[in-house]
């Protein structure tokens, strides 16, 4: 705390009144000097106003001028690529694989290759983000969605659907115009909305593409998102005190610098204003100024200057035509106001004033300074004590300029360093003590955590063992009276035949007059009979059938007692495991099915504990299952009818070495802080009593060390969950179980 004793400030009051006539002076020349400033900045304002107009119009035009001509250099590469014959039209997947590459080196909005057959494909970044590829075939009565939108991987291969609609490629402006124009050509500024991404407005630019017999192949086209002007716009410096804004010859705008969009959303459809009608004030009264002083748009060739009045305030505005080759002809209108030059005159005029307050500090401070200089070491050694009595030993005090206050420094440092001494002394022993503490309590938290998990895992193990000499004992005991029935049904089948060929000879032979033999055939419904019996026998035959490949996928899954590596087909485990959980699969009053979609690769036998491999397969599953039941509970019926639950298994050989199964599902997935930590065990997010925590991470234990294989997680949020089994086809040194 700083305290200043009453006689030292009564003894400053002399300098005090030295000091003042320089303070006047410096406070006059800078008055001085700000007056004439302000003087010369209004002569220079108009100036200034036509540089920073001519300047933003001129960057604007270059940048429409760089970023407009990258849709006409894509399609005009993409139509050599056609002519040339490195493209083949006719492999739409790889077509719209090329464009997902282009896409990734240019920042469009879509690109296309629509042929005169009515086919198509394309890429497109309809969120701004996430390039997809579109798939079009030819619309038919029979198949009215006709184009697909896929997914993709790094690599830009389809990975799966994610949405179908319809759309017929000869009728839309995108190909008839630039066919009817014979040319490369701008189509139209395109709208589309959708609540799922954010709107979608467009300037849309085509070329049709004709063979070396001049016959026309199709049209390629690009599409560049007008929202990015409206961006580069609100970045210009002029766009934080005035607007900038970019209209057709018709008062359409096209895009502004003011945060209001050029457009608004009605019924889920984008509707283009008028700059008459922006929601911006300021763009609104600068263009209907404009349209009062030149009604006709059309008319204007060079760079126009008027000063026009918004809502009481004054603009300078200029206005210059922008047009391309291809069809563009836009107008860049600029407006600032003139309080803005004012601003920076009256500005100049504050700084002056606040430079005289500025000097007059200084010059004050000097004079308070000089005072301070003497009580400033007490003031030191005084701060210094109280940091010491409150635990800060590390303080120590400088020399100044004064013998007595230097002598009382050095003693005050030396009785400061024994202290801090015998403080570093006890502090050295605390914290030997309490990193010994702190070893033997890690050393009991690991080995806790140690046999928890041995005791989870042992659980584990043998409940699987147990329900595997279960599920085996069943499907024992069932094999053997279905073989049975299943064998006996042959016989009494061809019995069958037997009998109805008797009696077909017997009517044959033998006319049915005789009444007893009529009335019984027409008692026992012999026609019917004879019918009925048939398909009876074709239906339990079909039963007892189903009933064997149950019982087969039962042996194949409760093989989890096996110690030693089998060489097994991969397939039948997974069939296996799917035919277990059947029962949550199957459709249900409250929701419909679940759809597993099999994309099986043809996989040589692999050297596995078939097992345990089915016990990771069976996990991964049921976590799919309950995750999709998680989305189902918090949609309504019609919504799961919509979108249903989908889980995906895709089987496939990496090389000659290794064979990869990949299970994903399209539930909500997981954020990062659940990902992470998934292969944890204990680690669950289900409810109490639902999940132990233990099942993923056994899961990765055996994959990783029984079968030296990978097991990885990928997972976005609102998007789904995939989980890739990489195991070697033949394992180098098989490990005990």
């Amino acid at each position: 705390m700083k305290i200043y004793p009453s006689r030292k400030v009564r003894g400053f009051s002399l300098q005090l009144v030295l000091i003042f006539p320089f303070v006047l002076q410096v406070f006059g020349i800078v008055g001085l000097v700000g007056y004439l400033s302000f003087k010369n900045g209004e002569k220079a304002v108009n100036d200034l106003a036509d540089q920073l107009m001519e300047r933003t119009s001129s960057e604007v035009n270059q940048h429409l001028d760089a970023y407009l001509s990258i849709p006409h250099k894509v399609i005009q590469i993409n139509a050599n690529a056609i002519r040339m014959g490195l493209l083949n039209v006719r492999d739409r997947l790889k077509v719209g694989k090329y464009f997902w590459h282009v896409m990734q080196a240019y920042d469009l909005t879509y690109i296309s290759l629509n042929l005169a057959n009515g086919e198509g494909a394309g890429a497109a970044r309809y969120d701004g983000k996430t390039v997809t590829i579109d798939d079009n075939v030819i619309k038919t009565p029979s198949l009215p969605k006709n184009t697909k939108t896929y997914l993709t991987d790094n690599d830009g291969n389809p990975t799966q659907v994610m949405t179908t609609s319809t759309w017929d490629i000869l009728n839309e402006p995108a190909y008839t115009e630039p066919v009817k124009a014979g040319k490369p050509i701008w189509v139209r500024i395109y709208t589309y909305y959708d609540p799922a991404y954010p709107p979608y407005i467009v300037a849309s630019a085509g070329r049709p593409v004709y063979d070396a017999s001049k016959k026309l192949i199709g049209v390629v086209g690009a599409e560049i998102h007008l929202l990015k002007l409206s961006e580069f716009l609100q970045k210009l410096n002029v766009s934080r005190f005035g607007q900038v804004f970019i209209i057709e010859r018709d008062g359409m705008l096209v895009a502004n610098s003011a945060e209001e969009k050029p457009f608004t959303v009605v019924n889920n459809e984008i509707k283009r204003l008028k700059a008459i009608d922006s929601l911006n004030p300021v763009v609104q009264g600068i263009a209907k100024q404009l349209q009062q002083r030149i009604p006709d748009f059309q008319s204007i060739a060079n760079t126009q200057k008027l000063k026009v009045n918004v809502q009481g305030e004054n603009f300078y505005t200029h206005i210059v035509p922008w047009r391309d080759q291809y069809g563009l002809d836009w107008l860049v209108v600029v407006g600032i106001p003139e309080k803005t030059y004012m601003a920076q005159i009256h500005a100049s005029t504050q700084i002056s004033i606040l430079l005289c307050f500025g000097a007059l500090i200084v010059a004050t401070a000097i004079g308070i300074f000089t005072s301070r200089w003497i009580v400033h070491p007490i003031l030191r050694l005084n701060q210094t004590t109280q940091a010491i009595a409150f635990g800060d030993l590390q303080q120590t005090l400088q020399e100044g300029n004064i013998d007595e206050l230097n002598t009382l420094t050095h003693s005050f440092n030396h009785m400061a360093g024994q202290l801090r001494e015998s403080f570093i002394a006890l502090e050295n022993s605390n914290a030997e003590l309490e990193e010994r503490v702190e070893e033997r309590t890690v050393e009991l938290k690991t080995a806790l955590s140690e046999l928890q998990r041995t005791q989870a895992q042992v659980i584990q193990g043998e409940k699987m063992s147990s329900l595997g000499q279960l599920v085996a004992g069943i499907a024992h005991e069932i094999n053997n009276p279905v073989n049975f029935i299943h064998g006996n049904i042959t016989y009494l089948d061809e019995y069958t035949q037997n009998l109805l060929e008797m009696i077909y000879l017997y009517q044959k032979r033998h006319s049915s007059h005789d009444p007893e033999i009529q009335a019984l055939a027409e008692k026992i419904e012999l026609e019917f009979l004879i019918e009925d019996l048939q398909k009876m026998l074709s239906s339990m035959k079909m039963g007892t059938e189903r009933i064997r490949n149950i019982v087969l996928s039962l042996r194949n899954f409760s093989r989890m007692d096996e110690a030693e590596f089998k060489v097994v087909d991969i397939h039948e485990g997974i069939e296996s495991t799917l035919l277990i959980l059947q029962h949550r699969l199957k459709d249900k009053p409250d929701r419909s099915a679940i759809e597993v979609i099999r994309d099986y690769g043809n996989l040589p036998e692999v050297e596995c504990y078939p097992g345990q491999l089915n016990q990771v397969l069976m996990n991964i599953l049921v976590n799919a299952i309950d995750a999709i039941d998680e989305v189902y509970i918090k949609h309504t019926y019609q919504q799961i009818q919509e979108n249903p639950g989908q889980i995906t298994i895709c089987t496939s050989v990496i090389d000659s070495q290794w064979v990869e199964i990949a299970i994903a599902d399209n539930a909500q997935g997981m954020p990062e802080s659940v990902q992470s930590r998934i292969f944890d065990p204990f680690f669950t997010t289900k409810p109490v009593g639902k999940g132990t925590g233990m099942g993923m991470a056994i899961s990765y234990q055996i994959i990783t060390e029984k079968h030296s294989g990978k097991l990885q997680c990928f997972s976005t949020l609102g998007q789904g969950t995939k989980f890739i089994i990489q195991v070697p086809i033949r394992q180098k040194a098989p490990q005990a179980v």
